[in-house]
């Protein structure tokens, strides 16, 4: 199955899940998996959050950030991976001068 953000439009989220500014995100959800192509512009974040039924891999396209993982900090790059597993939280930022793009899945596990 073919999934082409391109002919997606973008979604604009302000404060995502509490963070700040503003995150652009294009959406697949089935209702089993949601995958996403995100953007987020210097100084945005998504607010902290746990992942409670489910689990988020996150890829970095370009640009560059930081996560907050349960009690640390991760620095994020061109090529990073962050997993955050079910029953843990996060919060993405963008501490750098250009877009964070960043590519993600989160599927269901279930309560």
């Amino acid at each position: 199955m073919l999934i082409d953000f391109n002919a997606m439009e973008e979604k604009v989220i302000a404060h995502m899940r509490g963070g700040e500014k503003e995150a652009a995100m294009r959406i697949y959800d089935d209702g089993l998996c949601k995958i996403m192509q995100g953007r987020l512009i210097p100084g945005a974040t998504v607010g902290l959050h746990t992942h409670v039924t489910d689990s988020e891999t996150i890829y970095v396209l370009s640009g560059k950030g930081k996560i907050l993982y349960d009690d640390g900090c991760e620095p994020l790059s061109v090529g990073s991976c962050h997993y955050c597993p079910k029953g843990h939280a996060h919060s993405l930022m963008n501490d750098g001068g250009e877009d964070l793009i960043f590519f993600a899945i989160v599927p269901q596990h279930g309560a």
